[in-house]
């Protein structure tokens, strides 16, 4: 194959970045917080998604694993680049779609996200590149390390701020007043 055949991943991702970026642009969410400032890491609260990081960035994380060994599972001959243009183009469309006013609405309906607005764009493209690193990570790393790296990915937040990625798309797809009450603390 020729180097136009399989493309770079850091060219991939920026082309993608650079597509959601456009999309979210007319979409009308906001490039940076509204609050005027722009912080490394958001804590929990309505700022919480407009960072560059927040608690929720280590899930995304955990996409680019998982993602790495479904697709590695489901087309083990496919191309390294085509799996992982596979889970850029999973993880722009779940930004997209996560910022739409009826998954906003979702979470603030099933999840201790009251305040939830959406992400800025900022957060966005960091979520996609945090998933990029998993994804990638999960390439070079033995399995037992891999497995490690998610289960720590999910204690932390859970510990830290009673949330992870298993409760989030729980609270989603079935929400449980037991769960929430106990998020609630």
């Amino acid at each position: 194959m020729t180097a136009f055949a399989r493309p770079k991943p850091l060219i991939t991702l920026l082309a993608t970045l650079c597509i959601v970026i456009l999309i979210m642009v007319a979409m009308g969410r906001p490039p940076l917080c509204t609050c005027g400032t722009v912080e490394l890491w958001g804590e929990v609260g309505p700022k919480q998604s407009q960072m560059l990081a927040d608690w929720y960035s280590p899930s995304h994380i955990v996409h680019g694993f998982l993602f790495y060994a479904a697709l590695t599972l489901l087309w083990r001959k496919s191309p390294i680049e085509r799996r992982f243009i596979t889970a850029l183009l999973i993880e722009a469309a779940w930004e997209i779609a996560e910022n739409t006013p009826m998954v906003i609405d979702r979470y603030r309906e099933a999840t201790i996200a009251l305040g939830y607005s959406g992400d800025s764009i900022l957060n966005s493209a960091s979520d996609i590149v945090m998933m990029s690193v998993g994804f990638l990570a999960a390439r070079k790393v033995p399995v037992w390390t891999s497995i490690a790296i998610v289960l720590a990915l999910e204690l932390i937040p859970l510990i830290a701020i009673r949330d992870n990625l298993a409760l989030n798309v729980i609270m989603l797809l079935a929400p449980s007043d037991a769960i929430l009450n106990w998020q609630s603390g």
